[in-house]
């Protein structure tokens, strides 16, 4: 943790991944404040969600020691674990909240048949549903990728 503490972060969150949400996690330092306060105070908190508390503390240290969370890349997260690079912790694809672990394989596997031409292609080589592709463009790790490989005639 002392010396190598992107290292130890990315192998805890790793480890206790099935309770990371990428939505309440990887926010910033004020946002995990905020989310961290909103857990301790709740008096009617599930077993659960009182473990929970662990991960938005560590979320906090870590910001605390000037480490980042980066965003999804479909090209460049593993399925489920979070990998340290040079500026910060690459978020695994599972981190989303609804990508469970056999879409985020898929994913991966598909990546290594080459990159998606369009976002119709990610969807046929995987096994991501509409509402996570949906998502996915909403938080842009999709940008640059177009919609479907179909010319409109009208537009040229």
């Amino acid at each position: 943790k002392v010396y190598y503490p992107k290292e130890y972060y990315a192998a805890y969150f790793t480890v206790r991944a099935d309770a990371f949400d990428a939505e309440y996690m990887a926010v910033g330092k004020e946002k995990v404040r905020e989310n961290l306060i909103e857990f301790k105070d709740k008096e009617d908190a599930s077993v659960k969600e009182k473990d929970m508390v662990t991960i938005p503390e560590l979320c906090n240290e870590m910001y605390s020691r000037g480490i980042e969370f980066l965003p999804i890349d479909i090209y460049e997260s593993d399925a489920t674990k979070f990998l340290p690079k040079e500026n910060g912790i690459l978020l695994p694809l599972n981190s989303l909240a609804g990508f469970g672990g056999q879409a985020a394989e898929s994913v991966v596997e598909a990546r290594m048949d080459g990159p998606f031409t369009t976002i119709d292609d990610l969807r046929e080589r995987t096994k991501v549903s509409k509402t996570l592709i949906q998502l996915m463009r909403e938080k842009g790790y999709l940008d640059g990728i177009p919609e479907t490989s179909q010319v409109n005639l009208f537009e040229l």
